[in-house]
């Protein structure tokens, strides 16, 4: 049973280091949007990839080691829960395992508060950058409609037209 609570332990304290890296890295990521430097955001979107694909196979590893310490100690197998594992472990095995659970929480609901700003941010920007694109559009490609005399008549696209002649 020790030997699965310590593999648990271990795998949860690597879990929590990676997501600190991950937090430092949305951050980062926060005030590369803010400062919409694209080359250094695409590198920050990379080392982000890169840590969530290592979360990814530690969490897998912490799903088998939960099951192996929950068959060990009686405790669901099939959906083992980490506060379950900790009331179920007496002593400093599972006031480990609530310090850890605790922590990770803490962090996921961080990083999460700080992907929904960033993702305000890069949506606001984009609208701000699709609004600018559809007015240079619309002011470049002239409007085709028909005049009182049924005659075509043309838009800002003609030189001249930017500004009025009546000032």
């Amino acid at each position: 049973m020790e030997v699965s609570t310590a593999k648990l332990v271990n795998n949860l304290e690597d879990l929590v280091k990676q997501y600190r890296l991950l937090l430092d890295v949305v951050r980062k990521e926060k005030d590369l949007l803010i400062a919409a430097d694209i080359e250094k955001l695409n590198e920050n979107n990379q080392s982000k990839e890169a840590l969530i694909y290592k979360i990814r196979s530690l969490d897998a590893a912490r799903e088998r080691y939960a099951k192996e310490v929950a068959q060990a100690i009686g405790a669901d197998v099939n959906a083992p829960r980490l506060l379950e594992l900790a009331r179920k472990c007496q002593g400093p095995e599972g006031d480990r395992l609530r310090n850890l659970h605790s922590t990770l929480e803490m962090l996921l609901g961080r990083i999460a508060s700080l992907n929904k700003e960033n993702e305000e941010y890069a949506n606001s920007a984009l609208r701000t950058i699709h609004g600018a694109l559809n007015e240079v559009k619309e002011t470049l490609g002239g409007k085709k409609t028909y005049g009182q005399q049924g005659k075509m008549t043309t838009g800002p696209d003609r030189s001249g037209n930017f500004v009025s002649k009546e000032a």
